[in-house]
């Protein structure tokens, strides 16, 4: 006979009480949006200091929610590097908006599991919708929809989607049998994170090929034909190769047509990386950016980029899933269901690493129908315009100049003085708190780098940053 346990009943907030406290914390959000642009863009803490203004042992009893809040802006707040800033240049720009936040909220409040179809079929058919609409509003072909051979799924980031892809490419070239011979080529401006993957998906030491670059940043396609056919006379198997749209150094681009040339003539499998200049296809008039996109094997972009969705939600796309569900498809008795067996639904668990998922794309949906298509498209419009004008800005000046060509809203710069003088321009406005640049090494040179893609962002902010770089590269 089973006796209730010992203690008070666990503190569950009611529904009124949920809203009530609700109300403060969506307060809290809307005026830190208020505020974020008076703010240093930087976190100036110093190593440990947020675990030391954190007590080492949890509460034993429930603690009031004025607490809460009150330790948000005491502990938590001086350890944020405020990335919504519209004075954020860094990286590439990770924009939130208030529609994705809301999205997000209504996610977390359903607390889906939307690992199979039957776990709760709208978490998978508006993700297959989120995707189809994508596939409409980029240009992709048409075998990237839903209803054709391939399809698409939103993963955490590119590096998921790239892991993902290097398991599939690796499944169809012969799969573990042939893994000690099995070779895969990137070039020195692919993202790290194909690195990570090739380790992951379980590549010999060295069998990552890198691939020379041109003198804009790009694969050499002559020089991957030239090491396919030395690692096939070496008695090894080409399988793989990444194309980059929008590289993270100086956003360079893969002549994608000329790779899948050499791939179509050796069956390698193409995966194409466009996780930032992807979301520039909404606009029909950089759709250039992935030219041989209907060629290759597997496409992503981050809408949590460049697309007002915040993070995470990275749409990924294959031209034919089964190689994909071959490669990460395991039934356990447990996740049966009738509507898996009938091969009617999809069960996204097959399509990444985990298994378990949220309702990401319930953001995604959010944002599409806030915005619309415009709306998107003029977000990024107004970035590359601006870009183009701090560029002409830096040509101009006699201090400064170009470090590679721009194309859309990455501008990358560096004194003509040499590396010293860029780093303490970089240093200099980083310490001001009124803007933050990250950096890059190029052809052996430190590089300056401003990536204009705020949700916040104005054209005012651009200038102001000009101002700065200006006053500093005459100084």
């Amino acid at each position: 006979m089973s006796t209730e346990p010992e203690g008070p009943s666990p503190a569950h907030l009611t529904p009124e009480e949920f809203r009530a406290l609700g109300y403060r914390a969506i307060d809290w959000i809307a005026d830190y949006m208020a505020t974020v642009a008076d703010r240093p863009v930087l976190s100036t803490v110093e190593p440990g200091e947020i675990r030391d203004g954190l007590p080492a042992d949890p509460p034993t009893e429930p603690e009031p929610f004025d607490d809460v809040l009150a330790d948000l802006d005491r502990v938590i707040m001086p350890g944020i590097t405020h990335w919504q800033s519209p004075g954020f240049f860094g990286y590439f720009p990770a924009n939130a908006s208030g529609p994705a936040i809301l999205g997000d909220l209504v996610s977390s409040g359903l607390g889906v599991q939307g690992m199979l179809w039957s776990t709760s079929p709208a978490c998978t058919e508006v993700e297959q919708v989120m995707l189809d609409w994508l596939v409409r509003a980029a240009g992709l072909p048409d075998h990237f929809l839903s209803d054709g051979p391939g399809g698409g799924v939103i993963q955490d980031s590119a590096s998921s989607a790239s892991l993902c892809a290097l398991v599939a490419a690796r499944e169809r070239a012969g799969g573990n049998e042939l893994l000690d011979r099995l070779v895969a080529y990137v070039s020195s401006e692919t993202h790290s994170s194909l690195e990570k993957g090739a380790r992951v998906a379980g590549l010999r030491a060295g069998h990552l090929r890198v691939v020379p670059t041109d003198g804009e940043q790009r694969m050499d396609a002559d020089e991957l034909a030239t090491m396919v056919a030395a690692d096939q006379v070496a008695g090894l198997v080409p399988f793989f190769v990444c194309a980059t749209a929008g590289s993270t150094s100086t956003t360079a681009f893969d002549p994608t047509e000329a790779i899948c040339d050499v791939a179509e003539a050796n069956d390698l499998w193409v995966h194409l990386d466009a996780a930032f200049a992807g979301s520039a296809t909404v606009c029909p008039e950089y759709r250039w950016v992935i030219d041989g996109v209907d060629r290759v094997d597997s496409y992503c972009f981050n809408p949590h980029k460049w697309l007002l969705t915040n993070f995470d939600c990275s749409a990924f796309w294959v031209r034919d899933r089964a190689t994909l569900l071959d490669a990460l498809s395991i039934l356990p008795e447990y996740l049966r269901n009738e509507a898996s067996a009938s091969g009617a639904v999809v069960d996204y668990r097959d399509w990444h690493v985990p298994m378990g998922r949220r309702f990401r794309s319930l953001k995604l949906w959010f944002v599409v129908r806030h915005y619309g298509i415009a709306g998107l498209q003029a977000h990024v419009r107004r970035h590359v315009a601006w870009a183009e004008w701090l560029a002409d800005q830096v040509r101009t000046h006699p201090s400064l100049e170009l470090a590679a060509p721009r194309t859309l809203s990455l501008v990358c710069l560096r004194h003509v003085d040499g590396d010293d003088r860029t780093r303490h321009m970089v240093d200099e406005v980083n310490r001001s708190g009124e803007a933050f640049l990250t950096h890059t090494v190029l052809d052996g040179r430190y590089v300056l780098r401003v990536a204009i893609g705020g949700t916040a962002t104005t054209r005012s902010h651009v200038e102001e940053l000009w101002d700065r770089l200006r006053v500093l590269a005459d100084g």
